[in-house]
């Protein structure tokens, strides 16, 4: 079904991914060089707005007043984010982007969403008859499960939908959800820039403002990432201490699990081997620590990867023991790991 919506200047403020929107900004002829302008000051500072947000609180706020200004701020903010180079950066604003996406789609009317998902070729209808309330849209199975391969709630298999003709029934939350899957792997494949791109100075410098205030406010280890080879002898000792607790058995508080299956997660081991860590417990119960696990995995939910407490936090609680000369030296237990990969 072809939806007749023609989408306003504030649509395309609201939804800068459009086709619409890349079509207005080329009627500009905006180009890059063109952001080292005094007349587009406001666009980059609302560039370098989505992006600090998006890396430090997993956000885009609300629109700017300027309507130019905020469709021109996300392709800007795209090119700041590849000038970054940075993986976990790039990462983090296709999800804060989808993420306002989908809180903006919650608040349409079912004929807005008919629109937008034109913009992905969806083969998607409304759904008229009430008989299949609550249901409101009957979409293509193809289209359906190309947007549901990281949605790890069971509610999304495809076995548990109701399916007709190849089309399986959704709500409309449902479809916000699955057109903010669309939102963020769109960004995330023009983020993907094969060759290194060259930028004026101004861009490139801005870039790596924004790279170092990232290291600072989330941390060095999460932002540059670590080895996808775990290794055992590079664990600061509270982590060892913890590991092997689990190993045994041994009852850990809730800020230990914590902060082991958070390390164990951003050293890159995988979830499944660490839900399998705890099955050494006699109070084990396979579902809720499949979701605890994913959930702290950004696996579930807002699909933000949670990082382990600062050390600070650790002793507090108790959980910094038998502290060495390297963590007189760090903050963090990921600082420890990593800094024993560079000596070993």
């Amino acid at each position: 079904m072809q939806s007749t919506i023609k989408f306003t200047k504030s649509d395309l403020a609201k939804y800068p991914f459009l086709k619409e929107a890349a079509e207005y900004v080329k009627e500009l002829d905006f180009k890059v060089e063109d952001l080292i302008d005094p007349q587009f000051n406001a666009v980059l500072k609302r560039a370098q707005e989505r992006i600090e947000e998006a890396t430090l609180y997993v956000l885009v706020s609300g629109n700017s007043r300027n309507e130019d200004v905020e469709i021109l701020s996300f392709p800007t903010a795209i090119i700041l984010a590849i000038a970054t180079e940075n993986s976990f950066i790039k990462k983090r604003y296709a999800l804060a982007e989808a993420k306002k996406a989908f809180n903006d789609f919650k608040r349409e009317p079912k004929e807005k969403l008919l629109a937008i998902t034109q913009n992905f070729g969806w083969k998607i209808t409304t759904v008229g008859n009430t008989a299949f309330a609550p249901y409101e849209f009957a979409i293509n199975f193809a289209d359906y499960l190309r947007n549901t391969t990281y949605l790890r709630d069971k509610k999304w298999k495809l076995v548990n939908r109701l399916l007709s003709e190849g089309n399986v029934f959704i709500t409309r939350g449902e479809t916000a959800r699955l057109l903010s899957e669309e939102v963020r792997k769109y960004i995330e494949k023009r983020l993907e820039a094969r060759d290194k791109l060259k930028f004026p100075v101004e861009i490139t410098e801005l870039a790596e403002k924004i790279r170092k205030l990232s290291i600072e406010k989330v941390g060095e280890a999460e932002i540059e990432g670590l080895p996808k080879k775990v290794v055992n002898e590079a664990f600061p000792p509270c982590i060892k201490s913890l590991y092997e607790s689990v190993k045994a058995g041994r009852h850990l508080s809730h800020v230990g699990r914590f902060t082991l299956t958070s390390f164990l997660i951003n050293i890159g081991m995988p979830t499944e081997t660490v839900i399998d860590l705890f099955r050494n417990f006699s109070d084990f119960n396979e579902r809720m620590t499949n979701y605890q696990v994913e959930h702290i995995a950004g696996e579930r939910g807002s699909r933000t990867r949670y990082i382990p407490p600062k050390c600070e936090t650790l002793q507090t609680h108790e959980v910094c023991i038998n502290p060495d000369e390297i963590c007189r030296t760090i903050r963090h237990p990921l600082s420890y790991y990593r800094r024993r990969l560079r000596i070993s």
